[in-house]
């Protein structure tokens, strides 16, 4: 069985917003046939509450940078591949840096945030 080619990239610090819109469609196709494969990942918004507020992607857990010392251990499962997001990827790519080095081994960012999000994905999204 062959990965997606998204999957192969995993180890990568930043995942692009194509990969992991790519990703996201295979978990659900894999739900939906009830295949049981890899769950799809777990997003987290680093975004201060008022960002998340003002733009988000759905399934997304808020949880602001400040908050990543105290939260990540007791909410996240460092065997996940955890998709981490900010609005353009400074943030997130710093705490995707910090959760590797806690053992979350799996931990990305999305490259260029929400903002490339909406460029590229979907439009409807806003900016800012």
């Amino acid at each position: 069985m062959s990965e997606s080619p998204a999957a192969d990239k995993t180890t990568d610090p930043e995942i692009s917003p194509q990969d992991f819109l790519q990703l996201l469609a295979q978990a659900r196709r894999n739900s939906q046939s009830g295949t049981p494969e890899e769950p799809p990942p777990v997003l987290v918004d680093v975004r201060e509450p008022w960002e998340f507020q003002t733009a988000s992607l759905p399934g997304s857990l808020p949880m602001p940078m400040g908050d990543i010392p105290s939260r990540a251990h007791a909410e996240l499962d460092p065997d996940a591949h955890i998709v981490v997001v900010c609005h353009h990827g400074q943030r997130s790519l710093s705490v995707a840096m910090w959760l590797r080095a806690q053992g979350f081994d799996r931990a990305q960012s999305l490259a260029g945030g929400i903002d490339a999000w909406s460029r590229t994905i979907d439009p409807t999204v806003p900016r800012d």
